[in-house]
C-alpha cells in the first residue's frame, strides 16, 4: 500500500510497533495511546495498532525493572500499513557498528515495500542499519546525533528538529518527541480536528514550537530572567492583523534585541519563524474546517494576500492551499464517510 493511502473503508490502518530488547517503556506506549485515540465522526477507530517482536510471542525484556509479554511475533509487520520502531537501550551491533542482527534483518525483511516507517529517538539506527534512510533527511535525540551521522554518513541528520516527515519515512527526536511525530502523522493522515481531538485527550500541545535544540544543555538561565509566554500568548489573539517585533517584545517591557534573544533561548527559533509557523497552522485549520475563500483565509491568518499564503505554505508543506485543501477534503471524506 502506499504510504499516503488511506487503508479500506472497510478497516483501520495497521500500525505495528517493533518491541525490541531493552525497549523504553514510555516510547512504546506514544504510538498505542496516540494512534489509538483517533477517532472518525462516528466514533470509529481509525487505526488498529498492535505490538509485536523479531521472535514469537512472548516476554520482551525493557530497560525498567519488568518485561513485556507482547502478543504478536514478526509476522504481523508483513500485514502492517504503518511500522514503528521505538528506541532500545539494548541495539547492540545497530547503535554500535550500524550493522542489523540476523534476527531483526530477518523481521524487517517481512515489512512490505511501501509500508510507511516510523522511528522514534534511537530507532532511528535501525532504519538506518537497514539502508532506509540512505540519502534521505533524519533526526534522533540530540545526544546521539554525532555518532548517528559518523555511523550513516549517508544520512542527512537534522539534529535541531523535533522530527523529519520525508514521507513513506518519518524519524524523532528523543522520548517525548515521538508524541509530537505521531501526532503529527494523525493531523497528515486525517486532518487537523482529528489530531487536535487527540491532543487534547492526552493533555499535549498539537504542534509544539521550536526544535530539539531548546532541550540541549545549557547555563541555567538567570532565574530573574522573563519569558516570553505573555508575548506569544498577545501574538496568537492578533494573527490577522500585522504584528511588529517591537509590539511583541514591548509586551514583555524588553528591548527588542533581549526579547529576540530571549525568544530564541526558550522557543528555538526566531520570532518571526515562529510567527510564520502559528500562521501557517491557522491557514491549515480554516482550509480544513471552514468553506472561507483562499484570499479570506490569507487575510484571517495574517499572510494579507493569496500570493504569501501561497509561498508560505509551498515552502513549508510542499502543497498549495488549493492543494492542501482539495487533499485533505478528499481524505476526510474518505475517512468520515
Amino acid at each position: 500500500m502506499a504510504p499516503d493511502t488511506p487503508a479500506p473503508a472497510d478497516r483501520p490502518h495497521r500500525v505495528a510497533v517493533l518491541a525490541l530488547d531493552g525497549v523504553i517503556p514510555f516510547e512504546l506506549g506514544i504510538a498505542q495511546r496516540i494512534f489509538g485515540l483517533a477517532r472518525d465522526e462516528h466514533r470509529r477507530p481509525l487505526y488498529e495498532v498492535v505490538t509485536c517482536s523479531v521472535r514469537p510471542p512472548g516476554p520482551v525484556a525493557t530497560d525498567a525493572d519488568f518485561e513485556i509479554l507482547v502478543g504478536h511475533g514478526p509476522e504481523a509487520l508483513a500485514c502492517a500499513d504503518t511500522v514503528v520502531v521505538p528506541a532500545s537501550y539494548e541495539l547492540g551491533p545497530v547503535y554500535e557498528e550500524g550493522v542489523l542482527t540476523e534476527e531483526l534483518a530477518a523481521a524487517l525483511a517481512l515489512v512490505r515495500p511501501g509500508t510507511r516507517l516510523v522511528a522514534i529517538c534511537t530507532g532511528g539506527f535501525v532504519l538506518a542499519a537497514a539502508g532506509c534512510l540512505d540519502g534521505r533527511p533524519a533526526t534522533t535525540h540530540w545526544a546521539s546525533a554525532e555518532h548517528f551521522q559518523r555511523l550513516f554518513p549517508k544520512v542527512r541528520v537534522d539534529a535541531d528538529v523535533l522530527f523529519v516527515d520525508d514521507g513513506d519515512v518519518l524519524t524523532s527526536a528523543g522520548v517525548a518527541a515521538g508524541i509530537d511525530l505521531c501526532v503529527h502523522i494523525v493531523r497528515r493522515d486525517h486532518g487537523t480536528a482529528v489530531a487536535n481531538e487527540v491532543a487534547r485527550r492526552t493533555v499535549v500541545p498539537p504542534h509544539r514550537d521550536g526544535g530539539q535544540a531548546q532541550y540541549i544543555e545549557r547555563p541555567v538561565p538567570d532565574p530573574q530572567q522573563s519569558s516570553t509566554t505573555a508575548a506569544r500568548a498577545w501574538a496568537l489573539g492578533r494573527l490577522h492583523e500585522p504584528i511588529q517585533l517591537r509590539d511583541m517584545a514591548a509586551q514583555e517591557s524588553m528591548s527588542v534585541r533581549t526579547f529576540t534573544r530571549r525568544f530564541r533561548e526558550e522557543v528555538g527559533v526566531s520570532p518571526g519563524q515562529w510567527l510564520t509557523r502559528q500562521r501557517v497552522e491557522r491557514a491549515r485549520h480554516l482550509l480544513e474546517s471552514t468553506a472561507l475563500s483562499v484570499d479570506q483565509i490569507a487575510q484571517e491568518s495574517g499572510f494579507g494576500t493569496a500570493q504569501s499564503m501561497r509561498q508560505h505554505l509551498q515552502a513549508a508543506l510542499g502543497v498549495t492551499p488549493t492543494g492542501y485543501r482539495r487533499t485533505f477534503r478528499a481524505e476526510l471524506s474518505t475517512a468520515c464517510g
